[in-house]
């Protein structure tokens, strides 16, 4: 028995060992296994990480695609003086009105009237006067540029009878967005709160030029105009319409649709930029001459507020000449771009009316191209 044990001893610890040896085996290719699942569970989650990333850069994308809104703005000043080189009343108002008309057809979002002679004026506290009888003609443009602008549901509230609208029949109407027929089917609508009692908790009346009156979300003062953005849904067995005021910007940052301009005046040219309406001021300025850079050879880069600037008849040495809140004689140090808009000109001299179609014509496309390129990036990086 003693020899059989003894025999049978060594397979017993060499089974041992061997088992031994499979366990740590065991152990390692668990290990092993284990590793290689933290890891491909890592790179799944670090997968689907990108993919999210891409999918809201994705649905970025689409929804700037699909939000037509328009983020910047762009604004157009010229002196008053302008009106002095028509030869009638009646030329006048006409004149004004071809203004008009130029600034609608490209869009632009502030029409700033400035003084070219308004070298005693140095504050624009009270009312705007102008500098004599020159002085009048800011005035009367600005007056005539504001009557074009509002709808004419609108213009029986806001503009009485008055001289200088006295040759208005002359005028060709606008006809832009904003101006909407009776019947006529849209998101937003300009309106004057109406001078109606109200219930406690109810909001103002407004007539927006439909059929029925509008129930505001507000109570406003009577006479007021304000842009409605009217319900999608409308009860047509009830007596009014209803709607939310919203800001005159709305119309043009979130349904993409020009909404029209709105005056300033300014007592000299260097007020065109110290009174800017926006905090940040005019991010991008433009000064047209024929003494500029080629335009064709100028490109634009994104911005907020585009202000394009015209000359008199003298162009804007005049007006650079005559503001004492200048120190510079060379108007070029004025403006990010100095730029000649019609290089090669036929004639001596272009006028105002005729320069704002020619330059904004040019500009179009810097500015389709400059937006352009930021969403074709945008596009790339995807």
């Amino acid at each position: 028995m003693s020899a059989d044990s003894a025999a049978k001893r060594p397979k017993l610890i060499s089974s041992e060992a061997e088992e031994r040896m499979d366990w740590k085996k065991r152990r390692l290719e668990l290990k092993e296994a284990k590793k290689k699942r933290k890891e491909a569970k890592l790179i799944k989650q670090l997968e689907k990480q990108k993919q999210q990333e891409a999918g809201a850069e994705r649905a970025k994308l689409e929804q700037s695609q699909d939000n037509k809104g328009r983020p910047y703005t762009v604004s157009v000043a010229l002196p008053g003086s302008v009106l002095d080189n028509a030869q009638s009343a009646e030329l006048r108002t006409y004149l004004a009105g071809q203004i008009a008309r130029a600034c609608v057809v490209f869009c632009v979002d502030e029409i700033v009237v400035f003084d070219e002679h308004g070298e005693d004026v140095k504050t624009v506290e009270g009312e705007f006067k102008g500098v004599g009888k020159k002085g009048q003609a800011c005035i009367q443009l600005a007056r005539i540029l504001q009557y074009l602008e509002c709808p004419q549901y609108l213009r029986k509230w806001f503009f009485p009878k008055h001289q200088d609208l006295q040759y208005a029949g002359l005028l060709n109407p606008l006809d832009s967005p904003h101006h909407m027929r009776i019947d006529e089917e849209s998101d937003y609508r300009e309106g004057v709160v109406l001078d109606r009692p109200t219930k406690e908790g109810k909001g103002s009346l407004v007539n927006c030029g439909m059929r029925k009156d509008v129930r505001i979300d507000k109570q406003l003062q009577s006479g007021l105009r304000v842009t409605v953005k009217l319900n999608k849904t409308q009860s047509q067995e009830s007596k009014l319409y209803k709607g939310v005021v919203v800001a005159p910007h709305v119309p043009r940052t979130e349904g993409g649709l020009y909404w029209g301009y709105s005056v300033r005046l300014a007592s000299c040219l260097s007020a065109v930029f110290t009174e800017s309406p926006y905090k940040e001021g005019y991010d991008r300025t433009i000064g047209t001459s024929e003494r500029g850079n080629d335009l064709d050879q100028t490109t634009l880069s994104p911005f907020k507020h585009l202000l394009v600037v015209f000359g008199g008849l003298q162009g804007l040495e005049a007006s650079v000449d005559s503001d004492q809140n200048l120190d510079v004689t060379d108007p070029s140090v004025l403006f990010d771009f100095y730029l000649n808009t019609c290089p090669g000109q036929g004639s001596r001299t272009i006028r105002t009316e005729e320069a704002i179609l020619i330059s904004m014509a040019g500009l179009r496309q810097k500015i389709t191209a400059a937006f352009s390129d930021v969403s074709n990036g945008l596009q790339q990086n995807l």
